[in-house]
This record gives structure tokens, C-alpha cells and sequence, in this order.
């Protein structure tokens, strides 16, 4: 059956269905020869008849009738197929796989839940992970978009700019230095600090902060999410280097205070990444343009230090 072409099966459902290589033919929009033609073909392909003359008109022997069974079964899913085609291209179907780096789910959501409410009928799944998951699941395939900071070394993506994001120090509110201003790295020496697993953005960007001043992050404890590390500094057991996007209801509320330590904070930026190998189906094309053009309109909102 490799060889069998969609031609050879509908001049086969025509003859049978109409009874008359004639009227198969005007069905087909084809000349009779031609019907006849596609029908031995597949005859010869097969090594069976396909069709018996009864009279006037013909019929479907048994091996006709299986491969007039499998025939329908194959234009039901290419009618399905091109339905689906239709939905993507309209925008009325679809899944999209996004990926977002851990720090980002603090505002992602939002975007996504905004993207869903105009286009409820396209399927969205989500996958948090850190920076490591992320560039493994654009490796394999098993994300179609991402939202993160710095591009991967070893993979060739597109990087669309979201918006600004803000890194701060930050203590429990009564710590000593809360409410000092200018603060100099040196005078974090004997204070020890909550950071996320290496190779999370985060600590990346911490290390490099203090190597600038030829200094190295007293490390009390090393914590796999940015939960735990707000929870932990709340409890008094250091301080910590965080994204101010994964803080700002504790500053609302004062259960956390920003530290005003010169350098900071430090401006990276949101990307909306693929791969640029990869090309995007519509509903997928359409998150990407939808977080490139809006997604700053999500981001939390961080007031300076007072």
C-alpha cells in the first residue's frame, strides 16, 4: 500500500459509490480514461480486482471494499486535518507550550491569562522551571516559546526584549541596615546571604555583582526557589540578592525592606525567546507577538528606594 495515491482510491469510491466510470468522471472532473486508468492501477498495485461488473454497473468486490473502507477513513482525517488547519489560521485552535524561568511566574500568568481571554479557543500549558529546565526544554523541542533573562550560550535563539527587570538586596525589616543609604559591598563582609541553586539567572548575576568588587557572597544557605529565599529572609537567617519582580507585595507590606547598596539595583531584561531554528505554528506566533508587544504591561510594579 506505500506506493497507493489519494487519485487511485477516489476514482475507486466514485466508480463504486456512482456505479458508472462516466458518472465517477464527472464526479472527479476527469475524462473516463482517466478514471479507468487510476482504478487499474491500483488493481495492479494491489494484485486483486477491486471491482465487479454486474450488468450496467459496477461493484465493490470484498478487497474493494476494504480498501473503500480505508479510503473513507483516510478523507475523515484529512477533512479533520484541514479543519484544523482552518482553526490554527484563524486563531480559533491550537496548543502553545511555554516556558518560563521560576522568577518569571510572578508576572507570566497574568500575560498568558490576558492572551487566553482573546483567544480562549487556543490551548495554553505552562512549564516553570529554572534557567537550566528551560534551555533543556527548548533543546527538546518540548517548549514552543520562553520567557527569561540571559540568552543560552550553547543554543541559537531569537530574543525579543519585554521589559526591564530589576535586581535589589534585601533584608527583614529591622535588620541594622535597613534605611542606611550608599551602602559599599565591603560592609556586607560578615553578613551572610540566602542565594538560589547555581545556575539559576539569579545567583549568576549575585556572583558577577560581587566579583565587580573583587568580593565573594558569604553563603549561609543555598535555596531552589525564590518562595523559601523570601521566607528565610522574613525569619531573620540572612539576607538575599533577588529579582525585585518576586518581592514587590512583601515591600508593599512591609515584610521585606529594599537595601540601598551602591550599584544597585542592577537592570536586566525580560525575553521572549524561541529557537531559531524553530518555526513558530500561528497560535504559537501569536503568544510570542502578544508578550513582545504587551507583556510589559504585566510586570510588577516596583517602587525605588526611599
Amino acid at each position: 500500500m506505500r506506493n497507493v495515491t489519494l487519485k487511485q482510491l477516489r476514482a475507486l469510491v466514485a466508480v463504486a459509490e456512482t456505479g458508472s466510470v462516466t458518472a465517477a468522471a464527472k464526479r472527479l472532473h476527469v475524462t473516463p480514461p482517466a478514471v479507468t486508468m487510476q482504478v487499474q492501477a491500483l488493481e495492479d498495485l494491489l494484485g486483486v480486482p477491486l471491482l465487479d461488473r454486474l450488468g450496467e454497473r459496477f461493484k465493490p468486490t470484498d478487497a474493494g471494499r476494504e480498501v473503500i473502507e480505508t479510503a473513507t477513513r483516510i478523507e475523515a482525517e484529512l477533512h479533520n486535518c484541514a479543519a484544523a488547519m482552518e482553526a490554527l489560521r484563524n486563531l480559533s485552535g491550537g496548543r502553545v507550550a511555554v516556558g518560563v524561568v521560576s522568577t518569571a511566574k510572578y508576572f507570566a500568568p497574568y500575560a498568558l491569562g490576558a492572551f487566553r481571554a482573546q483567544y480562549p479557543q487556543i490551548e495554553l500549558s505552562l512549564m516553570v522551571g529554572n534557567r537550566e529546565d528551560i534551555i533543556a526544554a527548548l533543546k527538546a523541542d518540548s517548549i514552543d516559546i520562553a520567557i527569561m533573562g540571559r540568552p543560552p550560550r550553547d543554543l541559537q535563539v531569537d530574543m525579543h526584549a519585554i521589559g526591564d527587570h530589576p535586581h535589589i538586596m534585601i533584608a527583614p525589616p529591622h535588620h541594622p541596615l535597613v534605611g542606611r543609604r550608599h551602602l559599599k559591598l565591603a560592609e556586607f563582609a560578615h553578613e551572610t546571604f540566602l542565594v538560589r541553586e547555581v545556575g539559576s539567572g539569579t545567583r549568576m548575576l549575585m556572583e558577577w555583582f560581587f566579583a565587580q568588587a573583587d568580593l565573594h557572597p558569604p553563603i549561609s544557605m543555598e535555596v531552589g526557589s525564590n518562595e523559601t529565599v523570601k521566607q528565610a529572609v522574613m525569619a531573620g537567617l540572612g539576607l538575599s540578592f533577588i529579582s525585585a519582580h518576586t518581592i514587590a507585595a512583601e515591600l508593599e507590606s512591609g515584610r521585606l525592606a529594599p537595601l540601598d547598596v551602591e550599584g544597585l539595583p542592577i537592570v536586566r531584561q525580560w525575553f521572549l525567546a524561541k529557537r531559531s531554528d524553530k518555526r513558530l505554528a500561528p497560535a504559537a506566533a501569536a503568544v510570542k507577538a502578544f508578550l513582545v508587544e504587551r507583556g510589559r504591561e504585566f510586570l510588577p510594579s516596583v517602587k525605588p528606594i526611599a
